[in-house]
């Protein structure tokens, strides 16, 4: 029997806990008492259940009961705050509140439930597959995870082309399964799959273009040469991939695609340290990232798609609270994207990097929108474009325009729960002012189920719940951010940087019905 919720798998015959096709460490005691509160999720379980159930009525003392609760809160990635799916109610018990599916097939290798079959666009379309890495140094992943991105960043400029976001592609480095499987789940009917051996100062590179209907494989073709001629060889792959999907594409929308982000390959190695850092999006990482990118520009100060990174990365940092200084953060952000913007004027990072942390920031809405609508022009098949993008269009007043795109950006990448995050944080927000407050509170608690700390998602979730009169919901969101920042009031959240009035009084009076303290 297998209990199946969020992308999770419980097998009781197996006895083994697996998300996203990977197994989770889990004690066989915590298993048990995981076991019996998904199977008895109807109710709520009281310690006494727990003690005759898993211990067979011997003495426990509370503190290993509890112990082990909260060792089945790690393997669920919960926490005692936030309780997404343990909750436990004082006095009583605890109650597993996931939303649980039962299947007697036989288990998947390879993941908790089979991502469903997605229609293909009416263009062609592809996926980057993570290229694997036969180097024989775990430490050089990072260099096969950039080939790949730098060969991705180039197919997406081709405006003809469909192309999945890389979020949801690499989610294939941990999950198993072929290309038709594949074309099935993320809609597309081509992939690239290849390998990177890197050896001193030699690099070979093997890739392969697939069809998903069929399997058939269409074309395939090796490249070796020295670490200096990499940028040829990106060229040269990428080239022969479109080519291969369209014979007839003319050699100037090639070209156009091809971009050679530096020529300091000190620079570059920087930059491609960073990128699994800033792709993590947790404190701790993003300022790691910042470091690393900050060192790229600092070898290259032309280096425009570091700059546009390194933009966001401090744009990221302001807006979630994770600077030290709203202000001093916000001229570091907009001249970095003055800096970016100098060197990449027609660079979709840099572009969107710019406008989101002018509008986000600094209140400088008409040329954030300019900036963004040329973004998209440049780069529509980017969900780092079209969120951005949205994030300015919402704060502006336009939600419609805003929630266009951000349904876009979950078609691009729909396996990636990192990137949703700011998805739904945003979108709500963007629901929030259409006064779709239901929707508001739907996106808000999409953005926090799947990240607990995502605290903007919290605020606008709790101004929805104010407007719709929900108090018991709008004071237990309250709490949650007033526990984790016990200085916020109602004048905090006038720093917002919005267009028009009319979203402060309806940001704010949301808040203020939610019970947000002046």
């Amino acid at each position: 029997m297998r209990y199946l919720f969020e992308d999770y798998a419980l097998d009781t015959d197996r006895r083994e806990l697996r998300r996203g096709g990977t197994p989770v460490a889990i004690e066989p005691q915590v298993f048990d008492l995981l076991a019996y509160l998904v199977q008895h999720g109807d109710r709520v379980v009281t310690k006494d259940d727990l003690f005759t159930a898993v211990w067979n009525s011997r003495f426990v003392s509370e503190s290993a009961l509890t112990t082990r609760i909260n060792a089945a809160r790690t393997a669920l990635g919960d926490d005692g705050k936030a309780q997404r799916l343990l909750r436990t109610l004082r006095g009583r018990g605890v109650r597993f509140v996931g939303d649980v599916r039962i299947s007697r097939d036989a288990p998947s290798s390879t993941s908790a439930e089979a991502p469903p079959t997605l229609t293909l666009p009416d263009r062609p379309s592809i996926a980057m597959l993570p290229f694997a890495n036969l180097s024989g140094d775990p430490e050089q992943e990072y260099f096969a995870d950039g080939m790949v991105d730098d060969i991705l960043t180039a197919l997406s400029r081709v405006r003809w082309l469909f192309v999945i976001a890389r979020q949801s592609s690499f989610i294939y480095k941990v999950r198993v399964a072929d290309a038709q499987q594949i074309g099935r789940e993320l809609g597309v009917r081509y992939v690239v799959e290849g390998t990177v051996r890197k050896s001193g100062t030699r690099v070979r590179i093997v890739a392969q273009l697939i069809e998903t209907e069929t399997g058939t494989h269409i074309w395939a073709d090796r490249y070796e040469g020295d670490l200096r001629d990499i940028f040829a060889l990106q060229d040269e792959i990428t080239e022969r991939i479109v080519s291969a999907i369209e014979p007839t594409v003319r050699a100037v929308e090639v070209k156009r695609a091809l971009a050679k982000p530096t020529d300091n390959l000190t620079a570059y190695d920087s930059y491609l340290r960073a990128l699994p850092y800033y792709h993590s999006q947790t404190r701790e990482a993003v300022i790691h990232a910042e470091g690393l990118l900050q060192k790229a520009v600092d070898l290259d100060p032309q280096y425009s798609e570091a700059l546009g990174t390194l933009a966001d990365c401090i744009a990221v940092r302001v807006s979630t609270g994770w600077h030290q200084s709203r202000t001093q953060g916000t001229t570091e952000a907009c001249e970095a994207a003055r800096r970016a913007l100098a060197v990449g004027p027609d660079n979709s990072t840099c572009l969107s990097a710019a406008a989101f942390a002018f509008a986000i920031l600094a209140h400088r809405f008409e040329e954030a929108c300019e900036l963004a609508d040329r973004a998209i022009d440049v780069h529509p098949n980017s969900t780092f474009v079209r969120n951005r993008a949205g994030a300015v269009y919402s704060n502006s007043g336009e939600s419609d325009r805003a929630i266009a795109h951000f349904e876009a950006a979950l078609r691009m990448n729909p396996l990636d729960n990192k990137t949703s995050t700011f998805t739904f944080t945003v979108g709500s927000a963007a629901h929030l002012f259409a006064r779709r407050f239901e929707e508001s509170v739907r996106w808000g608690r999409r953005a926090m189920a799947i990240t607990p700390d995502a605290n903007i998602a919290r605020w606008t979730t709790a101004a929805a719940l104010g407007h719709l009169g929900r108090m018991e919901e709008a004071r237990i969101e309250i709490d949650d951010i007033l526990a984790k920042h016990p200085g916020a009031t109602l004048e905090r959240a006038r720093h917002a940087s919005l267009r028009h009035k009319w979203m402060y009084d309806l940001y704010l009076d949301g808040l203020r019905k939610a019970g947000l303290p002046e």
